[in-house]
């Protein structure tokens, strides 16, 4: 089936992202928003918009009931999840099933199984997938901890069995960490997803955070779609992420790769999705988790390849079978990309929301911004903090390197805190440009940061010409009167 109507069950960059790739198919969109949303640019950009009322995630973006109310109201065939909220969520997909609505992302078995990293583990096991020395079952107690523990060898990873983006983990050096550590991750995990339950993992500190995006019809055939290198991460969440990594030879990628489509085999795997390894100093690798979703970080695959990701997803909802093989999949140059969230990097990245003064966006060759905001945009605090993300691609790493820190300068955010001046110090650093990206990269090269200096003198400059290219009483916002931000309003300072 063709579908000629989506709703999008996300907000800012991401719903602006797959709301691209619809109009370019000719499908309409239905954007859902909060009332503090109302003026959010996912909610301009689409063909129709439902409201969902009160900004309380519980309330609006994760209300399964509201969601799956508003697609039938629209006529929606199709519901696309993006990232974040309901993405990864079972119970979400198996009502759009017995709704009859299409969930653009994997069956809904495939989520809970995948969703929950101990019965993952199980599966790769079984698949022959390598995984991180663990334990396959949860643990209710420190003394049954205890005894894992020391048979794995410390340090060790507690982790959440649910959930995802960084939450419910520690770090335990020693048997004196650990009870603390088992109660204070499964609190966190129980907040976050509602379900406490952990489980332990050899940690592998000199590691880096390798994951191949994959690509699996219903008719059987799957592919991977190359590498992406994650391992700059603050607590856990990646900040910056490449391709091709830097430590990949055709040797490891091939094998890797061939984890990875057998990961996506063993679990029954259907639609995009991205494979997560560890991969040591001896370049072994072991099997992390499954993302049962479309990543942040697809931008970098879609630039080397030339693939839309959000496309394919689409298609492969729709009953179509994938249009290349293996072989015909070939990355061109090297991509990177920078998370630019509102946030203080001074302050433990403590988020930053608040009114945005003025934005001036970088441009020119080789250079994306996946971006949901605005100047005047108020940026909420009952979200993720994501504005935007920023891509560059190039010939090779050096002159990516070099693209994006340009396009770092160029990026203006006033009025709210960002991580810009804190990423172009990393972009910068010797170690990044030797790639010698590990997951302790932060902790070891930037473990006190702090700015070297005020604003640019670039966002000054770029601040007062805008301020002088309007007349008093504009403004980039949408007024309150308004229902719906105008194009007039928020396209920024200009005249006729």
């Amino acid at each position: 089936m063709k579908f000629k109507r989506i709703l999008v069950a996300n907000r800012g960059e991401i719903a602006v992202r797959v709301m691209n790739t619809c109009r370019e198919m000719g499908i309409e969109t239905v954007a859902v928003y909060s009332d503090v949303d109302r003026q959010a640019i996912h909610t301009l950009k689409a063909d129709r918009r439902v409201p969902l009322g009160p900004p309380e995630p519980s309330e609006s973006y994760l209300n399964i009931d509201k969601i799956i109310s508003a697609a039938l109201e629209t006529g929606a065939e199709a519901i696309h999840p993006g990232y974040g909220f309901l993405s990864e969520n079972h119970v979400f997909a198996k009502r759009c099933e017995d709704e009859g609505i299409v969930f653009i992302g994997p069956p809904s078995s495939v989520i809970r199984d995948l969703g929950d990293k101990i019965t993952a583990r199980r599966i790769m096991v079984g698949g022959g997938v390598p995984v991180v020395p663990g334990i396959t079952k949860e643990e209710p107690d420190s003394a049954a901890l205890k005894k894992e523990a020391d048979r794995i060898g410390y340090p060790i990873l507690i982790k959440a069995s649910a959930g995802g983006g960084g939450k419910g983990i520690r770090i335990v050096n020693g048997s004196a960490e650990l009870k603390e550590a088992a109660v204070s991750a499964s609190n966190e995990a129980l907040a976050a997803f509602g379900n406490g339950a952990i489980y332990l993992e050899k940690f592998l500190p000199k590691a880096r955070h390798i994951e191949f995006q994959i690509l699996a019809d219903s008719h059987g055939n799957i592919v991977h779609v190359l590498e992406r290198e994650c391992s700059i991460q603050r607590r856990h969440q990646k900040i910056i992420e490449e391709s091709p990594s830097t430590i990949m030879t055709p040797e490891l990628r091939r094998e890797m790769g061939k984890a990875a489509v057998a990961a996506a085999r063993a679990s029954g795997y259907v639609n995009a999705g991205t494979v997560e390894f560890l991969v040591d100093d001896n370049k072994n690798f072991y099997f992390l988790e499954v993302n049962t979703r479309l990543q942040v970080e697809h931008p970098v695959t879609e630039m080397i390849t030339g693939i839309d990701m959000v496309r394919r997803q689409i298609e492969i909802a729709s009953g179509d079978r994938l249009p290349f093989r293996q072989e015909d999949i070939v990355g061109r140059g090297h991509s990177i990309e920078c998370r630019i969230y509102a946030e203080d990097p001074e302050n433990g990245f403590f988020p930053s929301p608040g009114k945005i003064t003025y934005m001036r966006e970088p441009s020119g060759a080789g250079v994306r911004n996946d971006c949901g905001i605005y100047s005047g945009f108020e940026v909420p605090y009952e979200y993720d903090p994501i504005l935007s993300k920023l891509i560059v691609h190039a010939e090779n790493r050096q002159m990516a390197i070099s693209r994006m820190d340009r396009a770092l300068e160029e990026y203006v955010i006033l009025g709210i805190k960002t991580p810009i001046p804190f990423l172009l110090d990393i972009i910068r650093s010797g170690a990044f440009k030797r790639g010698e990206t590990f997951t302790d990269f932060i902790a070891a090269n930037f473990p006190d940061w702090k700015a070297g200096h005020g604003e640019s003198d670039l966002a000054a400059v770029a601040y007062i010409v805008n301020a002088l290219a309007r007349k008093p009483a504009e403004t980039h916002a949408p007024t309150g009167g308004e229902a719906e931000p105008s194009p007039w309003r928020t396209l920024g300072g200009w005249r006729m």
